[in-house]
This record gives structure tokens, C-alpha cells and sequence, in this order.
């Protein structure tokens, strides 16, 4: 056994490295575990160790030239110059990204799949914080031939689970069993792997989503063949000032071929839409003008952010990512979608407003959109004051359309002194909405009570507990009340429904069937009850856009 100290550094800095002469790569991890976490972050700014982390981490593998290096040695030099955005969160170099790698691979003991599963799992929270996967399901991540790489495998298997419809392109891949592991979990699912020649030259033509997984903070030199295409690809999609449909681009740690610190320096012109950064985020993000910038890999301690002076922002409850700034700010003037639909057409709508109506929310179900049964609820007192809230269809047939609520509560006030409200369903994406109007009466008591019965136990307990729309002194009353009441009824006995809680019904004497259309020049379908003949019968007509 040796004591050394590195060359140059002071003798009183009381920092010792006990080095054990490795033969295989178990002696190599013998010989790390005599580096303390305490050893590497109590000393100099600038501590050369020139061995000792480049054996270590060979032995764990190293990372390519295309992906960004969380085991490749390097001088060990601590700087403490963190440059700081204007938010107040750490923004670091090429060398501090290294450095701080080495030593979670190092003397912290994390593993290259731990963080790459914490990565990727970062990102993939990151993307389903934004993008819904009821609108942008279709989701292609092309994966480089480094740990970037990795990440996006990761990933996607996350995004899978997450509800998406997972496509990946995996040009040039990893031959390391880590890489081959990820790929095996994604045939598991069933999950396309598209060759370049498998994509559409305009992504926009099959996705809805894209992940850019391919360079890394180490990468360097000019896209090589197929990358240097499809980074062209990336920027037809033109996603700062983006063209109608074309799906958002999502970047892992850096946009794919950005100096890591620099930015865009060789002219690709790639600007994506997010950018999700890693640990910390990169010089180089500093120029990233797109809307969402969100930082992941919740896993950096504090003795590596008190040796870097790292300001890092706080992850939220137990989410993976959390927001870098504010949202760019958006000329709300200017925002607009072209829509394109088929035509709404008198002759091809049924003759009947909720027949109409019952096809079109079939359709919305069959989408896969959340909550399809959502609808504004607006009434009006008597004065004339009107209020809108969202509430939850439960039923509609001839009769007309029912929801729940609690008769204390400010809709059901109003409804007391004006027995007339409208209904708006809005499916934003299939560019539709439905606008009902009509009569409103409670339903039957026998009704109300067999639909109480059929909720679940905790939603029972919470109709009772909630004196809607009245005052109370703060959460945590609520709670307490609920927890007596739940105990009460532990047992499992019959919760009776409160004479407060019932259902209303609204009988329908207007339906208009809007369908948003391209230069705004939309299809109005209005119909409304007419007297012919002493019979009430369904008009159509068409209302100006």
C-alpha cells in the first residue's frame, strides 16, 4: 500500500490517497472505495489526480465521442467559477459536467444504469408535464450511440408506460450489454424500432412528438451520416416559430449538435422546443430560446453542490423534473391554430340533436381524450350575475343530460331562482364543441340515491363531508372530518346519501355542433325545437362561422 499526494498540491491540505496496485477490475473498485466522498470535496480548487479516476472509470466503460461523458478521465480541476443564470440556478461548463460525473461513478457509488434510469425517467416526466398524451401520442425518440442514447431508450420505455405511443430509432447501436438490455425491454412492449429509411422525410407527416436523444455534452467534430440528416429534419420542423402540426422536439441534456458551452456555434440551426437538461444544466442552454426548459436526474448530493456552488432549484413534491424559469412569454394575440376537419354537413348529421350528440362523444371516447364527459355548467340568478364551473356528465338519453352536485352549492342556488342553464363540451382535439341549452329540474330521489350508491366508497365519504360552496377554516378541518366519517363507517355499512347531494337534469330546446374548420370558416349546425303541426320537431340550421 501507498500513500500519495498529488503533485503540486500543499502538504497542509491534509487530503491522503490510499492507492492499492489494481489487477483486475474487482481491485479497481477495492481501490476507488479508499477515496472518500469526504476526500474529494473538502480541498483544493484544483486538485490534478491523474491516475487513479481515469483506471477506475475505464473499468466501468467509457462513452463514445457522439454522447455526453459520465465516465470519460479527465484532470481532475475543480472550478468553482459556476457562472449563474438570471434565475439564480447553476449553469456549468463542459469540464464541471465531467468532473461531476466522475465522482457520482466515482466515490459516491452510483452506477451507470442508476443514472441513466434516473435520466431517463427525468426526461420522460419532463415531456408528460407538458405534452398530453391524449393530443401528442405519437412519439418517435432517435437514440445516439452513447449514453444520450441510453437515456432516450430509458426513456421511452417510461413514456410507454406513461400512455404514449412509443416509436425509436436506434441508427448506430451500443453493443454493451447495459444498451442491449435496454433495447430487449422495449422489443418486450412491442415497441417499433424504425430504421432511417423507415422515417417519413417530414416527421410531421407520422408523429406528433419527437425526442432527441442522440448527442451528448462531450460530443464534438460535425454530425456524421445518418445523423447530420436527420438533424436537418429537426430543423424543417422550424419548432420556435412552428408551422401548424408540426410536432415539438424534445432535447435530452443539449440540443444534438450545440457546443456543449457555446451553443449553436456551427450553424445547424436546430432550435428545439424543450430541452430537458441533466444534473445541471449546460453552458450551452443559456442560448436556448424555446418555451420549456426543465432540469431532471434528481440525484445530485449536496456534497457535490457545495463543492461546485451549485444553485439548483427544488424538485417538487416527489416529481423527477421541475421548471427552469418561466414559460416564455407568448403574444397571446398571436396565438392561433388553422384548424382542418372533415365538413359538418346538414345532410350527414343525424336528425336528432342527441343522437347527434351520442355519436360524437362515442367518437370522443374512442380518441382516447381525458374526460370526455366534461362539461362548462352556466347558470344565472335572477339579477341577471352568471357563474361557469365544470362538472361531470352521468347520464344522457331523450330525457336529457344529468349530472350531480350538492344542493347547497352556488350552482344549485342559482338554478333555485333561474331554472335554465347551458352545457359546453369542448373536444380540443378533434376540433369540436357542442353548446346545449335548456330547462333544468332535479331528478328523482330514487335516481339520485341509486347513483350515490354506485360511487366509490371515498367519493360516498366526500359527498357527505363537503359543504360545497360554503365557507370553512382551512384543509386540514376537511380532513378531519372526513377521517371521523370514514371510521364511522369502516365497517362497511350503507353510507346514506344526504338529502343535501342529488342529481339535475336539462331538458335540451338548443344544440349547436361547431366544427372548427381551416381561415376560420367553421361549420355551425344549430338545431332547435319548432312547433309543426301542434308537434315539436328538431329545425337545422346552418349559423355563420
Amino acid at each position: 500500500m501507498q500513500t500519495l499526494r498529488p503533485r503540486g498540491m500543499p502538504s497542509g491540505l491534509g487530503l491522503s490517497i490510499k492507492l492499492l496496485i489494481p489487477y483486475s477490475t474487482r481491485a479497481a473498485a477495492a481501490s476507488a472505495s479508499a477515496v472518500t466522498a469526504a476526500d474529494i470535496v473538502s480541498n483544493s480548487r484544483c486538485l490534478p489526480l491523474p491516475s487513479l479516476s481515469s483506471f477506475i472509470l475505464s473499468s466501468l466503460g467509457r462513452r463514445d465521442n457522439y454522447s455526453h461523458s459520465r465516465f470519460l478521465p479527465s484532470r481532475r480541476c475543480f472550478s468553482l467559477g459556476v457562472r449563474m443564470s438570471e434565475e439564480g440556478v447553476s449553469y456549468i461548463s463542459q469540464r464541471e459536467a465531467t468532473e461531476i460525473d466522475e465522482i457520482l461513478m466515482g466515490p459516491l457509488g452510483f452506477s451507470v444504469d442508476q443514472l441513466m434510469e434516473l435520466a431517463g425517467l427525468s426526461v420522460a416526466t419532463s415531456v408528460a408535464e407538458v405534452y398530453n398524451s391524449s393530443i401528442y401520442s405519437r412519439v418517435l425518440i432517435i437514440c445516439g450511440p452513447g449514453n444520450n442514447g441510453g437515456d432516450g431508450l430509458v426513456a421511452a420505455r417510461h413514456l410507454y408506460h406513461f400512455g404514449y405511443k412509443l416509436f425509436v430509432c436506434y441508427p448506430k447501436r451500443t453493443d454493451r450489454p447495459l444498451f442491449i438490455g435496454l433495447v430487449t425491454q422495449l422489443e418486450s412492449l412491442s415497441i417499433p424500432f424504425l430504421s432511417t429509411e423507415d422515417l417519413p422525410q417530414n416527421l410531421s407527416d407520422k408523429f406528433d412528438l419527437i425526442v432527441d436523444a442522440i448527442f451528448g455534452f462531450s460530443f464534438h467534430g460535425s454530425p456524421r451520416p445518418p445523423f447530420d440528416d436527420l438533424l436537418q429534419r429537426f430543423v424543417s420542423l422550424n419548432t420556435i416559430d412552428k408551422k401548424a402540426g408540426s410536432p415539438p422536439v424534445i432535447s435530452v441534456d443539449i440540443p444534438s449538435g450545440w457546443h456543449v458551452e457555446e451553443g449553436d456555434v456551427r450553424g445547424v440551426g436546430f432550435k428545439p422546443d424543450m430541452l430537458v437538461s441533466l444534473t445541471a444544466p449546460k453552458l450551452c442552454a443559456k442560448k436556448f430560446l424555446g418555451p420549456h426548459h426543465f432540469l431532471g436526474g434528481r440525484f445530485v448530493p449536496p456534497v457535490i453542490k457545495d463543492k461546485f456552488g451549485l444553485q439548483l432549484p427544488q424538485y417538487p413534491g416527489t416529481s423527477m423534473c421541475v421548471r427552469i424559469g418561466k414559460p416564455k412569454a407568448v403574444d397571446i394575440s398571436a396565438l392561433r391554430e388553422n384548424y382542418v376537419s372533415p365538413e359538418l354537413l346538414e345532410d350527414q348529421v343525424m336528425a336528432d340533436p342527441t343522437d347527434q350528440f351520442l355519436k360524437w362523444f362515442d367518437e370522443a371516447v374512442a380518441a382516447g381524450l381525458r374526460e370526455p364527459n366534461a362539461m362548462a355548467l352556466s347558470t344565472s340568478r335572477k339579477d341577471g350575475k352568471t357563474s361557469s364551473r365544470m362538472v361531470l356528465l352521468k347520464q344522457v338519453d331523450k330525457e336529457g343530460f344529468v349530472w350531480y352536485t350538492n344542493y347547497g352549492s352556488r350552482k344549485a342556488q342559482d338554478l333555485s331562482q333561474n331554472p335554465f342553464a347551458a352545457l359546453l363540451f369542448y373536444w380540443n382535439s378533434l376540433n369540436r364543441q357542442v353548446r346545449i341549452e335548456g330547462t333544468v329540474q332535479k331528478v328523482s330521489v330514487e335516481e339520485s340515491e341509486k347513483y350515490f350508491h354506485s360511487r366509490p366508497h371515498g367519493s360516498q365519504l366526500g359527498a357527505v363531508v363537503s359543504q360545497q360552496s360554503s365557507v370553512i377554516g382551512g384543509r386540514a378541518l376537511l380532513h378531519e372530518d372526513y377521517r371521523d366519517l370514514e371510521a364511522k363507517y369502516s365497517d362497511g355499512s350503507l353510507i346514506p346519501n344526504p338529502e343535501y347531494w342529488g342529481g339535475y337534469r336539462l331538458k335540451p330546446i338548443l344544440f349547436e355542433f361547431w366544427q372548427g374548420q381551416p381561415s376560420r370558416l367553421h361549420d355551425r349546425l344549430q338545431y332547435s325545437l319548432t312547433d309543426v303541426e301542434g308537434n315539436q320537431t328538431w329545425h337545422i340550421v346552418r349559423l355563420a362561422p
